[in-house]
């Protein structure tokens, strides 16, 4: 479904976890089209993750350029930070992302996995399922996970090319216009 709005529009992320409680982020939309949507958002506050023994901080003043495709098991938040060097990645394993008016929305699945710069990946959260990983959702999470790892390190290689372009075609646009 094609969005109606054009590109630098004020757009809503809205991630339904999955205990039903609803997460609502401001964005700036970059990129429409029939089945994948590309959202830009400021980091207003660092925060940090572990991934077994390290920690990745995402500094205030950074940006998420995240990845929405109606027909894939996952989305995708790239960040790089305010010189524009990419800091890293994450990938929510998800189900019905669809684009609403001015929406993007998409149910989360718990699992995700935190690609770091050097392309080490950890896979997160397991231990918040309520059955095993291969039993959640029927094996959907599962075969889900493993068709994201099947084409991780190309789709970061391409993505990585593809949010620089991006951000040099947004910069004329203000990337500080983002709230």
């Amino acid at each position: 479904m094609e969005l109606e709005i054009q590109e630098n529009d004020a757009i809503v992320e809205r991630k339904i976890c999955y205990d039903s409680k609803i997460v609502e982020h401001k964005c700036k939309l970059l990129l429409a089209e029939q089945q994948r949507v590309v959202l830009l958002h400021k980091i207003e506050h660092s925060f940090s993750m572990m991934a077994g023994q390290k920690k990745k901080t995402i500094p205030k003043g950074s940006y998420t350029i995240a990845y929405y495709w109606m027909d894939k098991p996952y989305n995708l938040y790239f960040w790089r930070d305010e010189k524009g060097n990419y800091i890293g990645a994450y990938f929510n394993i998800v189900k019905n992302t669809k684009s609403l008016d001015k929406i993007i929305e998409f149910e989360d699945l718990i699992i995700d996995v935190l690609v770091l710069p050097n392309g080490e990946y950890f896979i997160l959260d397991e231990d918040e399922l309520p059955e095993p990983l291969e039993q959640f959702e029927n094996g959907y999470v599962q075969k889900a996970l493993n068709s994201l790892l099947d084409v991780i390190s190309e789709l970061i290689q391409n993505v990585k090319a593809e949010t620089e372009m991006l951000l040099k075609m947004d910069r004329s646009n203000s990337l500080t216009a983002i709230k």
